[in-house]
């Protein structure tokens, strides 16, 4: 069968509706394929038009340059007017057209390209001042950036840098224009000769060139730096742009702060900080490319107490972006990763630096030991005070927990000496528990490094959009092991609040962990703010916080549409628990009180329950408290025989009762011809026993359940069950909302190869 047989065939059997909405289908994408905008032009007056997407954009421009009597239409194109995006439209972004959009026809990309590059060519010093302006703002535009490349612009921008001719703004426009070119990679940034960064870093190290052109030398020599494939071939950046000269542009935007008029901060303070996130992303890329040798000297710089000064007098000062924060969680995570090597390198039990930092961490247990006989036990015993797994050997423990290694003895070694009071407290604290309740110093110091390398990510790399960054961590020149100082106290002190024995100890990790990350997220700019807020978040806090986590967890999915059409799917299966429920407690039966219309009958009780048929009631005279077995319950109350069920006031025993009658219920036959019989009234001893057979008295006679207790059954069955289908996507986010359809097709022509 030929393919045009084949069609003929599937127009043939679809049916008039199904034509007509073939119809209104094609006719709707239609009109959605025309755009309703704006056009505007200097000195004309503006055009309203639809812009049908199916034609060639360069008819559309044709149609609007004759209504304006414009020649040459080739000249002009169509382009964005919002201030935030003034770029060309083409074939391939006119998707982005939306009905009133305003939009503007000028030269187009290749026009303006030709212009600008004839006047920076030219002999006018003027003109080209201007058309350095409009290019720093034209260059954003991929279409143009890849016209003017062609013409080798780009290559123009880089011979009068090197020439050297310009200071100040017109510099900063060139260097502004270049980078915005540079950014859509259309070239390769190998094409940088050596002569560009050396005229780039002598604009920035030298105080006459002022700070307008600092941000995008910075930037540019960022991206050298980083996407050069021989960066040896810059010799020049790794002489000038240590840490310590970037400390000093620093201080030199400080100066230039403070010499703003007050009045009009705005005119400063923007471009200093775009030049200080430049600076400390030009120090990242440095950090990122050097050797283990180099980034050694690099970090103990940035540590060094000149530099941090510096930093938090400049950075942390005032208000930061989210680019800002981006850089500074950068560099923070490329000094802890100065960490990643001790904390994957195993303690050498035969090294003497490792025998002397153990015999450190002994010493001061030795000299508080009241008793000085038999010292080669005492050795032994103090090892396993201090909490060594292995005593006899104790480097076999930074041996075997690898990570973290010799980092954690490294911790414990600058706790034992920079803070030897909390040391020995510590450790004498433990040493004075019981044995079961004793927290081993040695296991938990490891274990805890272990954490902190968790929760601060130690050997990741820095991902493209973090922006958590921790000031303290800026503020000390030994940042990883001053937590460790603060936190293993605040274990200590939780396993003493949680009463821990050994076998908790993954439990109290947990618990300790919590504390660090919530006390973290104030992201405190001293260790003195860290621990005072640790030592608000207590054992029990942390409960409280995970109890209130958990129902705030709940109550919004519960919200989320798919939960409540689970629920609502589930409901109904719920309900036929709950009745089933009610009809065994009946069945079970209930001892009351005897009550007739007038009251309470002294001494009297019966025991009714619902037979196991569940065709009637079962009842018998009976003593307090007793059950009466199931073939010496003698009367029968058949459920065709019941009309209703009263509650309360309604029962005719309420209406004499002293007291609550809250608890009254009572059975209503069916009235016979000759004579309305007498109700069956009960007390029930509680609420809960009074709704259990209210409940399956209404099941019995085909109503709806509706006491309180039937409410709760449900929410907890519920509750209970949507957890247990939840169980499969636990830890995926749900959605509020379900994902929407995709629209239908353009049209229905399908055509099928198989039948």
């Amino acid at each position: 069968m030929s393919q045009s047989d084949l069609s003929l065939r599937t127009t043939k059997v679809l049916s008039p509706n199904r034509a007509s909405t073939l119809s209104t289908t094609s006719s709707r994408s239609q009109q959605d394929n025309v755009k309703k905008i704006a056009i505007t032009a200097d000195g004309k007056l503006p055009l309203l038009r639809g812009i049908d997407q199916n034609r060639p954009l360069a008819a559309i421009i044709q149609d609007i340059a004759s209504e304006w009597d414009l020649a040459n239409a080739a000249d002009y194109a169509l382009q964005f007017t919002e201030p935030n995006r003034q770029v060309y439209i083409t074939e391939r972004n006119r998707i982005e057209l939306q009905n009133g959009n305003v939009l503007s026809l000028t030269w187009s990309p290749e026009k303006s390209a030709r212009d600008l590059y004839a006047n920076l060519t030219g002999p006018n010093a003027e003109l080209r001042l201007e058309s350095l302006k409009r290019l720093q703002k034209l260059a954003t535009d991929s279409t143009f950036a890849h016209e003017f490349i062609n013409m080798q612009g780009h290559m123009l921008i880089i011979k009068y840098v090197i020439d050297g001719k310009s200071q100040g703004d017109p510099m900063a426009y060139q260097l502004k224009s270049f980078m915005a070119l540079m950014e859509h990679g259309v070239v390769d940034w190998d094409i940088i000769v050596p002569d560009f960064t050396k005229r780039i870093v002598d604009c920035i190290i030298s105080p006459k060139s002022g700070i307008s052109p600092l941000q995008s030398a910075l930037e540019i020599l960022e991206n050298v730096v980083l996407h050069c494939s021989d960066i040896t071939k810059h010799p020049v950046i790794e002489q000038h742009m240590t840490p310590e000269k970037i400390q000093t542009h620093l201080q030199r935007i400080i100066l230039a702060q403070r010499k703003v008029d007050v009045r009009k901060p705005e005119k400063i303070s923007s471009p200093s900080n775009e030049v200080q996130k430049n600076a400390i992303a030009l120090l990242n890329a440095l950090f990122i490319k050097a050797g283990p040798e180099k980034r050694k000297k690099l970090a103990d710089s940035v540590q060094s107490r000149t530099f941090r000064n510096v930093l938090m007098t400049s950075v942390f000062g005032g208000k930061l972006g989210s680019e800002m924060a981006h850089q500074l969680y950068k560099l923070q995570t490329l000094l802890l990763n100065m960490y990643e090597e001790k904390m994957l390198t195993a303690a050498d039990p035969n090294s003497q630096n490792v025998t002397s930092i153990i015999e450190t961490l002994r010493k001061p247990v030795l000299d508080i030991e009241a008793d000085s006989n038999q010292l080669g036990n005492r050795k032994s015993n103090v090892y396993k005070k201090l909490g060594f797994e292995d005593s006899s050997h104790p480097a076999q423990d930074f041996v075997r927990h690898t990570p973290p290694g010799i980092l954690a003895l490294d911790n414990v070694h600058y706790f034992a000496q920079n803070q030897s009071e909390n040391y020995i407290k510590v450790v004498l604290e433990n040493s004075c528990r019981e044995d079961k309740h004793d927290c081993p110093f040695i296991r938990s110091s490891i274990m805890l490094t272990r954490v902190l390398c968790d929760i601060l990510k130690i050997g990741e790399p820095p991902s493209d959009d973090g922006k958590t960054y921790y000031p303290m961590f800026f503020n000390d020149d030994k940042p990883f092991e001053k937590l460790f100082c603060i936190c293993i106290q605040l274990l200590n002190k939780t396993w003493r609040e949680m009463r821990a024995s050994e076998e908790d100890f993954p439990k109290v990790l947990g618990v300790v962990k919590e504390q660090i990350t919530r006390a973290l997220q104030v992201q405190p700019r001293s260790f003195e703010v860290l621990k005072t807020r640790l030592q608000t978040l207590t054992y029990q806090d942390i409960l409280k916080l995970w109890a209130e986590d958990r129902q705030k967890k709940e109550d919004w999915e519960s919200q989320a549409k798919p939960i409540i059409e689970l629920r609502q799917h589930i409901t109904p299966d719920m309900l036929n628990l709950i009745k089933q429920q009610r009809i065994n407690f009946l069945m079970e039966g209930t001892n009351f009180q005897k009550f007739n219309y007038k009251g309470k009958i002294r001494d009297k009780y019966w025991f009714w329950r619902l037979a196991p048929n569940s065709k009637s009631f079962l009842y018998a005279d009976c003593s307090e408290n007793s059950e009466v077995a199931l073939d010496d319950l003698t009367n029968k109350l058949t459920i065709s025989e019941m009309k209703s069920v009263l509650v309360g006031k309604d029962c005719q025993h309420a209406k004499k009762a002293k007291g609550a009658i809250n608890l009254y219920f009572a059975i209503q036959p069916q009235p016979s011809s000759s004579e309305n019989p007498e109700n069956f009234c009960f007390v029930a001893k509680d609420e809960t026993e009074l709704d259990m057979w209210v409940d399956g008295l209404n099941v019995l006679l085909g109503n709806e359940m509706d006491s309180s207790q039937k409410n709760k059954d449900l929410e907890l069955l519920l509750n209970m069950e949507t957890k247990i289908h939840l169980l499969d996507i636990e830890g995926i986010t749900i959605p509020s909302e379900p994902p929407q359809i995709p629209p239908e097709p353009n049209n229905f022509d399908f055509v099928y190869t198989n039948f």
